[in-house]
C-alpha cells in the first residue's frame, strides 16, 4: 500500500493525495509536519524534514512533483504521456508552478496563517498583483489547449490546479482570467480534486 506522509493543508501534499484519489490506488496518509510535528525517524526518510514523502514497495521518495511522476508512471501511465514531446508539455507547467508559488506566497501566509493584526497588507497586495500577472500567462496558454497536459487531463494539471484553487479562494483582488476559470471549473468536477484540494485553507 502507498503511504503518504504529510498534512493535507499543505499544497504539496494535496497534489499527491489528489493523484492517489484520482487513480484509485490504495493508500494511507499520515498527518505529519506543521501542527502535527514529525516522528523521530522522519529525517531518515526525508533529510529535508519537509512534506510530502511517500513509501511504496520499499521505495522512499520525496519532492512532490517527483512523486507525481513516479506514481503516474507506475499506476496510471495514461496520465503521463509516453511521447517525450507530449510529456514535456505538461512537465513544464509542473515546474513553472514553483515560481508561481513564490508569487502567491505572501498573500497566502498573511491571509491564512497570520492573525488580522499581524498581516502585512502591502505584501498581500503586491503578492496578489504578481499572482494575477502570472495567471495571465496561464490564461493565454489555455486558449490553445483545454488542459495543461494537452488534449486530456494529466499530472501536468495537478500542481497548478492546487494553487489555482487557492488563488480563487483567497480574499484578494483578482483580474478576470476566463480561461483559467473555465479550466478550474472543469477541475472542480473531478471527485479527487473536490475531496483533497477544495478544503478550507488553514
Amino acid at each position: 500500500m502507498l503511504k503518504i506522509w504529510g498534512r493535507l493543508n499543505s499544497h504539496n501534499v494535496k497534489k499527491v493525495a489528489w493523484l492517489a484519489e484520482e487513480i484509485g490506488v490504495d493508500y494511507v496518509r499520515h498527518d505529519v509536519g506543521g501542527q502535527f510535528g514529525f516522528p523521530e525517524d522522519y529525517a531518515a526518510k526525508n533529510p529535508n524534514r519537509l512534506i510530502p514523502t511517500i513509501e511504496d514497495a520499499g521505495l522512499v521518495l520525496w519532492e512532490s512533483n517527483a512523486i507525481l511522476r513516479y506514481v503516474a508512471a507506475k499506476y496510471a501511465p495514461d496520465l503521463w504521456p509516453a511521447d517525450p514531446a507530449a510529456r514535456a508539455a505538461g512537465d513544464k507547467w509542473m515546474d513553472w508552478q514553483f515560481s508561481y508559488a513564490d508569487a502567491q506566497r505572501d498573500a497566502f501566509v498573511n491571509l491564512v496563517r497570520r492573525t488580522p493584526d499581524a498581516r502585512d497588507m502591502a505584501a498581500i497586495a503586491a503578492s496578489a498583483e504578481r499572482a494575477g500577472q502570472a495567471m495571465a500567462i496561464l490564461d493565454r496558454y489555455l486558449a490553445e489547449t483545454p488542459w495543461l497536459s494537452g488534449d486530456a487531463f494529466g499530472i501536468g494539471d495537478i500542481p497548478m490546479g492546487v494553487y489555482t484553487h487557492t488563488w480563487f479562494t483567497l480574499d484578494i483582488e483578482r483580474p478576470e482570467r476566463p480561461r483559467v476559470r473555465a479550466w478550474y471549473e472543469r477541475l472542480m468536477e473531478r471527485p479527487g480534486f473536490a475531496s483533497q484540494v477544495m478544503i478550507p485553507l488553514t
